[in-house]
């Protein structure tokens, strides 16, 4: 009985494997030229942006030696906020560079480009291991912090489901308050617009694949692309398209959201705030308060009017939205 029962298993464990890697190898990434077609974001606030003010980055290292880029804004004062800007998908830390400016007298502000990302990604689009950005902003703030200093983490969109991942992490206690710009809670949250407006070209097949693997705990596999971008070609062949990240690993993109029960993370959220604009492409605006307040009471909501995706970073309302925190 105990040799039919093992020998079930056995085969069973076969199956389900082949069945995986069938998974994987029936998708593989598209040309990007193919992935570039119909709607996506409108990046045309974020190409008008005055990128020569910005500081230059300093190199922050984390835990594995790697040099984190920082741009750092304002002077460090433990009586002002630690504030923390965590970049979306595709793009890097420059986005934030005109909200920066105008928060540096209100906290010490730090722009990232997350590992993976921007002009030095050590691998572009591909981390070590799931939650390895977490680490790094664990290192971050524990380099950075000063004793006794407020820290306020700014995601927005992937990076503010970076954020929400952070609080329900090992680190989480390391976050004194949340600033969320429409960010992205879950493929199949009801916030999320179907291919979150265009914008992204998942490989189901493999991601579902590569997920039954990780459920047995193989990982070998997790530096293959899950997901492309449909990045503007204006961006990509535009003076900053060397700065764009156009395809993510499974190992990345599953570690630059919340977890499968993003509901649990968002319970361990801080106090937040989250903006987002009426015409975002990627996300229903109004969805947002129904889904995180039925689980927290600990979120305050703001929908700015007429304003997408990429064009809420620099709103008036946001800059205004943030200040408030700080109080």
């Amino acid at each position: 009985m105990l040799m039919t029962l093992l020998k079930f298993l056995a085969v069973s464990l076969v199956i389900t494997a082949l069945i995986s890697f069938g998974l994987i190898a029936s998708q593989w990434p598209m040309k990007m030229k193919d992935v570039q077609n119909g709607e996506t974001l409108n990046f045309e606030a974020s190409m008008a942006s005055n990128l020569t003010t910005a500081p230059k980055p300093e190199m922050i290292a984390m835990r594995d030696g790697w040099q984190m880029p920082v741009r750092k804004y304002g002077a460090q004062d433990v009586s002002k906020p630690l504030l923390i800007l965590v970049h979306g998908s595709g793009w890097n830390g420059l986005q934030f560079n005109e909200v920066a400016q105008t928060l540096a007298q209100d906290a010490h502000v730090l722009a990232v480009d997350l590992r993976g990302h921007g002009a030095t990604p050590e691998r572009r689009g591909d981390v070590d291991y799931i939650g390895q950005m977490e680490d790094d902003l664990a290192d971050l703030i524990t380099s950075e912090a000063l004793d006794g200093q407020k820290v306020v983490l700014l995601g927005h969109s992937s990076g503010g489901g970076l954020v929400v991942r952070f609080a329900g992490g090992a680190h989480g206690a390391l976050m004194d308050k949340a600033v969320l710009l429409a960010p992205f809670l879950k493929h199949d949250a009801p916030s999320t617009r179907p291919a979150s407006g265009g914008w992204a070209h998942v490989l189901l097949r493999r991601v579902i694949g590569l997920s039954i693997l990780n459920g047995f705990g193989v990982t070998a596999l997790n530096h293959l692309t899950a997901i492309q971008f449909n990045m503007p070609a204006e961006v990509t062949d535009g003076p900053y398209g060397n700065l764009a990240t156009t395809a993510y690993s499974y190992r990345l993109n599953t570690g630059f959201a919340p977890r499968a029960d993003y509901l649990k993370d968002i319970t361990a959220m801080p106090e937040f705030t989250l903006v987002v604009g009426s015409e975002d492409e990627a996300f229903y605006a109004e969805k947002y308060e129904e889904v995180m307040s039925a689980v927290t009471d600990k979120g305050t909501y703001k929908i700015v009017d007429g304003v997408d995706h990429l064009g809420i970073i620099d709103a008036d309302e946001t800059a205004e939205a943030i200040k408030a925190v700080f109080k």
